[in-house]
């Protein structure tokens, strides 16, 4: 039932979040968040939008939820933009993708996918990490790890490995790509001001 729920849910933000403005205020953008979430449930060859999602995107991290659901909410004007927290975001996330794909994929002689099934040390390297987050003020991130974490102790998806709360390939993907974008984005501003000069 639960993860049907998050089928509806991820459906309704991914949507959103990519969906233009278009100069809506406040409210509308509300209705329409609603309105996507009434969407979800169309069927389509005997199966909801949302679960026709699912089918190709698997079910999603609960730290992708988080993330959606913070960009869902800065989209609707509920938060400020935090530039330093959504880069610790991209940061941080990239990196356990870049460990855990490439291996998942046999790139590697390494299997990182099977420290999740008793993942006692990365749940300690996720607390170390989660605190030393909260004291640099990077709360998005800390809050992303520690649901992440509460979900996993209390077993909300189907899956036994810890790695499945705490990451999927379309947060990696996302994270590896907004990093590259940033990086060129420096990269152009700096030669930009050495040719000022």
């Amino acid at each position: 039932m639960i993860t049907l729920w998050q089928a509806h849910f991820s459906f309704t933000m991914i949507i959103f979040l990519l969906l233009p403005s278009f100069g809506l205020n406040k409210a509308a953008r509300i209705v329409l968040l609603i309105a996507l979430l009434a969407a979800s449930f169309i069927p389509l060859n005997g199966l909801s939008l949302a679960a026709y999602l699912r089918s190709h995107i698997d079910d999603l991290a609960i730290t992708t939820l988080v993330f959606m659901v913070w960009g869902c909410l800065r989209k609707l004007g509920f938060l400020q933009p935090a530039q330093q927290s959504a880069t610790t975001v991209l940061i941080i996330f990239a990196a356990m993708a870049l460990v855990l794909y490439p291996a998942t994929l046999g790139l590697t002689y390494l299997d990182p996918y099977r420290l999740g099934f008793s993942p006692r040390p990365m749940l300690i390297v996720v607390a170390l990490l989660t605190i030393g987050l909260f004291y640099q003020r990077s709360y998005l991130a800390v809050v992303m790890l520690a649901s992440a974490t509460l979900a996993f102790i209390v077993g909300i998806k189907p899956s036994h490995n810890y790695w499945d709360y705490l990451v999927d390939p379309l947060l990696g993907l996302y994270c590896c790509v907004a990093l590259l974008a940033l990086a060129v984005r420096w990269t152009y501003g700096w030669l930009s001001t050495l040719s000022a000069q």
